[in-house]
């Protein structure tokens, strides 16, 4: 069995899709002949936590860990509220900003590069230097974000260069949404630029998860890319009956500009107009929601349907995508957030209820849904289609005939990605 060390920042008991996608590689690898070791940080400050994923890590997979400096245990002297919010990726918008979160934005942004997880790369190279030697490790995986992991990986290169690296972005790095935010100069900017490079043109390999982010990285580097996208786990236990109301559901976490307000209106408008439809009608939002999008809600008239289930663990949250009627999808309405793929879309795939995806144009999602037939796309200006499409459902729901039939949904099963994962490793 080919040996490979899989450094990662986020592992059990964090919680979040990031974790999911190593956390099951690891699971399914040496069903194709390789041996997974995971380096991970003994210490880390994670902003959310899943028990429940403790239970998926395999009994014999090798684990070493390293402690880690986290600048986040420093700031929360200064304000633990802002600096949890900032760490789950939380950043209020500029008028709202108090002086202290602009301090802290600006700090994180400019002092921290690439991240404030850079104290872990001299003292990891050190480590796993010694570790490779001894192991015979010929195979270093990096996952990011956070992207000093990458930086890791291109330190132990320079020292074991017949290693094989591979670099997988679970994010893009320089044009990801909230890049912009960080309050960067343009010299901290360059540098980020500097380092993506780097790191782009270095690596033997890259994976990415999404469609454009594979065309992005295209232009920046002569290296094989491939697209391995995050998946669903058939092993994956499910303990749910669908809901008896019609149910709009979100699964995960809502951020300030996933605003769809043409969907608020839509809604608001068949309580109003559509018999029976507000006897029925429950929005379910599952995970960290921003009070702008519950405000944004409220003013549109929905308070009274709206139902806040806060945060979950994964198996919670898989078992509410099964229960509800309607699983929605959001992005934000911009150019950079196209190649966005959230990993929930495929376990919605699982489910078998119909998906309403609202994002911007030419979203990697709308191909996804499209070619499965799990649901329907919409941008931010289609209210008109996207109100009939919800009506239609609800007729639907009303005769008990709400549900998709997914075709080839099995080339995002967990077992077939590790498959394609394997390959790269092994050739």
């Amino acid at each position: 069995m080919k040996k490979v060390l899989i450094i990662t920042y986020y592992w059990p008991p964090a919680g979040g899709p990031g974790v999911q996608r190593w956390l099951k590689f690891s699971k399914y690898l040496p069903e194709y002949g390789v041996e997974p070791m995971i380096y991970k940080p003994k210490n880390p400050s994670y902003p959310t936590l899943d028990h429940t994923l403790t239970r998926e890590v395999p009994y014999d997979l090798n684990i070493v860990q390293k402690s880690i400096f986290e600048p986040y245990s420093l700031a929360q002297m200064l304000s633990k509220k802002d600096t949890k919010t900032l760490s789950k990726g939380i950043i209020k918008s500029q008028e709202k900003q108090s002086k202290l979160q602009e301090l802290m934005l600006y700090i994180r942004g400019n002092f921290f590069i690439p991240d404030a997880r850079k104290f872990w790369i001299r003292p990891s190279v050190k480590v796993l230097s010694k570790l490779i030697a001894e192991q015979d490790i010929d195979c270093i995986i990096t996952t990011g974000p956070p992207h000093s992991l990458h930086l890791i990986g291109k330190g132990l290169k320079e020292k074991f260069p017949n290693c094989q690296w591979i670099a997988d972005f679970r994010d893009p790095w320089t044009t990801i949404g909230y890049h912009n935010e960080l309050k960067l100069t343009e010299k901290s900017a360059q540098k980020h630029r500097d380092l993506e490079e780097e790191i782009l043109k270095k690596a033997d390999e890259i994976l990415v998860t999404s469609f454009e982010t594979k065309a992005e990285f295209k232009t920046k580097t002569k290296q094989p890319i491939h697209l391995i996208t995050n998946g669903y786990d058939e092993s994956d236990p499910v303990e749910s009956e669908l809901d008896e109301n019609f149910t709009l559901a979100h699964i995960g976490s809502l951020m300030r500009k996933r605003n769809p307000e043409i969907l608020w209106q839509a809604l608001f408008e068949l309580v109003q107009e559509v018999d029976h439809f507000k006897s029925f009608f429950e929005l379910r939002l599952v995970g960290n929601v921003s009070e702008q999008i519950i405000e944004s809600i409220h003013a549109h008239g929905l308070k009274d349907y709206l139902n806040l289930a806060g945060y979950v663990d994964h198996q919670t949250a898989l078992n509410f995508q099964h229960s509800s009627q309607i699983l929605l999808l959001i992005e934000i309405d911009a150019e950079e957030t196209r190649g966005i793929i959230p990993g929930k879309v495929f376990e919605y795939l699982r489910t078998g209820r119909p998906i309403l995806a609202i994002g911007p144009e030419h979203w990697d999602v709308e191909q996804i849904i499209e070619k499965t037939q799990t649901g329907h796309c919409f941008n931010y200006t289609d209210k008109a289609n996207l109100k009939a499409m919800i009506h239609s459902c609800f007729k639907a729901f009303l005769n008990g005939k709400l549900k998709v039939n997914p075709k080839d949904i099995s080339q995002y099963s967990r077992q077939k990605l590790t498959e394609r994962l394997s390959k790269i490793i092994l050739d």
